[in-house]
């Protein structure tokens, strides 16, 4: 697909379409025909004649009348085809269903009614078609208190209301958004990946499956983890890493910050930023000018010091030589200095200004077992 052709998106404000107009400028498409609720039917008559490639996003998914559900869903999808039709114009289609479709209920078979129309439009227009039957989608901008557990969880959690969970263990499959947003994008190119049924249905993945009890358990403490300063467990691709992300786009304009207790004395300051039981802590160390600091070895911990702003010695001695190795480093200069065991070590500030000092640990500090001997190098 050409970045300047027409893109016809309806429900382009939604939570999906939101962020595939986002995603789909970012990558160059910037022809987009954006059409959404107060929109007039002529509107999409003349979107439908020029448009290159159709997403159909717009449907009803909470109203108060069960009717609407067949108005919004169905109707709409039938209007769209016709102008389609009637402009004879085979553009591909890829319209969201729902795995309630296979439901017996108003909302999944007015979905199944629109699926079926699609269907048949690509075979009476000799259109591709590509149906995404989604699961439950969560991601950034997704409405709380509407029809996402997740977004209601992660809003929440991060305004400091409860989490109710009536069943904790009922199950349930959830995509992300950017994994949905990314293989929407890939159907521009005829990259949608199908099931094998008679009617094929196009497939997100992948596809995480979460109880209850384990979302609420798991966004729950995403603010815990500000006041222990503990990483969640970030795991590439990891339903977590998608939910940590969703949480963070929930917080409050005035909560994005959070202070750090910082351990104070007339030689400057230490602070713990992070820490994590696979990946050890990160600290911030500020010294000021002639300070000392160390002077002690670790049998099995091992740190890296980073010096970002200032000028300093960082001394080793082995706990059984007398020789003294010395590195010089400086804040405009950034190299690590690794910080091996068996070694006794300090560092000084000998500039002028206070030296800031970033020091990863492999481990974090465990006051039952520092493993911390004090020895001058």
């Amino acid at each position: 697909m050409q970045k300047n052709a027409p893109i016809l998106i309806t429900g382009a404000g939604g939570f999906i379409g939101k962020n595939l107009v986002a995603a789909l400028r970012q990558q160059g498409y910037g022809n987009l025909l954006l059409f959404e609720k107060a929109d007039t039917p002529d509107t999409l008559r003349r979107y439908a004649r020029q448009a290159a490639f159709v997403y159909h996003l717009a449907g009803i998914n909470r109203p108060k009348d069960p009717g609407e559900f067949y108005a919004g869903n169905a109707g709409l999808t039938d209007t769209l085809l016709s102008f389609l039709e009637e402009a004879q114009n085979p553009a591909p289609v890829l319209v969201t269903s729902s795995t309630q479709a296979e439901l017996n209920n108003d909302y999944g078979r007015s979905k199944a009614q629109a699926e079926e129309a699609v269907f048949a439009h690509g075979q009476r227009a000799g259109a591709p078609v590509y149906v995404f039957r989604l699961p439950g989608v969560f991601g950034k901008w997704c409405r709380p208190n509407y029809n996402s557990v997740v977004a209601t969880f992660c809003y929440n959690a991060a305004h400091g209301l409860p989490l109710t969970v009536r069943d904790p263990g009922y199950e349930l499959p959830l995509v992300y958004i950017d994994d949905v947003v990314r293989c929407f994008i890939d159907a521009l190119g005829g990259r949608a990946a199908t099931d094998r049924s008679a009617r094929p249905h196009c497939l997100v993945s992948p596809v995480h499956t979460a109880t209850l009890g384990h979302l609420a358990g798991v966004i729950g403490s995403f603010m815990q983890n500000r006041a222990t300063r503990e990483a969640p467990l970030l795991t590439p691709g990891s339903l977590e890493k998608k939910l940590y992300s969703t949480w963070l786009s929930y917080l409050p304009a005035d909560q994005f910050s959070y202070p750090l207790p910082m351990h104070c004395d007339a030689r400057g300051s230490f602070t713990e930023f992070l820490r994590t039981p696979e990946r050890g802590q990160l600290s911030v160390n500020i010294s000021k000018p002639g300070v000392v600091k160390g002077n002690h070895w670790h049998h099995s911990k091992n740190e890296k010091f980073l010096v970002v702003s200032g000028e300093a010695v960082i001394r080793f001695r082995q706990v059984d030589s007398c020789e003294v190795i010395e590195y010089r480093v400086s804040g405009k200069r950034l190299e690590v200095v690794d910080i091996p065991t068996g070694y006794t070590h300090n560092i000084e500030n000998v500039g002028e200004t206070d030296l800031v000092t970033l020091m990863w640990a492999n481990e974090p500090f465990d006051p039952q077992a520092p493993d911390t001997i004090f020895l001058e190098v």
